[in-house]
């Protein structure tokens, strides 16, 4: 069962914690030279980053893929020459119980809206009436186990110009992130390695 090889890697990997800033942050190695890295709230134990990178073709570390939280967690000193802030902003924000995706700066009524589950695609699909965005994609929690996606889980909302997109967490993934997490309350906190979700 796809569940469970993925639960098996998950428990496979060598795995270092460290409690900083409120947030439990955990660092993954897997047998194959990729990584992990998240961070969830010490309180609500919801999950606020989960970044991942693999070796490149060299050998090398390739850079870090940001999946779950703010891509722009990292402070700059160009800030004159970054992208409109008017522009819509695309993240993934997850509550306990479901996947969630926010599009911010996007002020349209929410019957612009048409979001729809490509289940031969294996992703969602963003789409508006006014033809000002679109936006495809994947949810990978689902791929790693293998499980369908369901139009049936998918929900939306609209309000402060924040597009808000839920899809509710089958009962596999809600096991697999029960057994998870009672594994990582289990680890000893060190400060070695660098797990911080900030960094590049």
């Amino acid at each position: 069962m796809a569940v469970q090889s993925w639960s098996d890697i998950l428990k496979a990997a060598k795995k270092t914690a460290l409690i900083s800033e409120g947030k439990r942050k955990v660092h993954y190695l897997f047998s194959d030279g990729s990584e992990m890295a998240e961070e969830y709230d010490i309180k609500t134990d919801e999950l606020v980053c989960r970044k991942l990178r693999s070796k490149n073709k060299l050998g090398g570390q390739g850079l870090w893929q940001v999946e779950v939280g703010e891509t722009n967690t990292v402070p700059s000193t160009e800030v004159e020459i970054k992208e409109n802030s008017s522009n819509p902003v695309f993240l993934r924000k997850d509550t306990q119980s479901s996947f969630q995706w926010r599009v911010r700066n996007i002020p349209y009524p929410i019957d612009t809206y048409n979001i729809s589950v490509e289940p031969a695609e294996r992703c969602c699909i963003i789409r508006t009436t006014n033809k000002k965005y679109y936006k495809k994609f994947n949810i990978p929690d689902l791929d790693r186990c293998q499980l369908p996606l369901e139009s049936t889980a998918l929900s939306f909302s609209h309000a402060n110009n924040t597009l808000i997109i839920s899809y509710k967490k089958p009962k596999e993934i809600l096991t697999l992130e029960q057994e998870l997490l009672r594994e990582l309350k289990k680890l000893k906190g060190t400060n070695e390695g660098d797990i911080d979700c900030k960094t590049q």
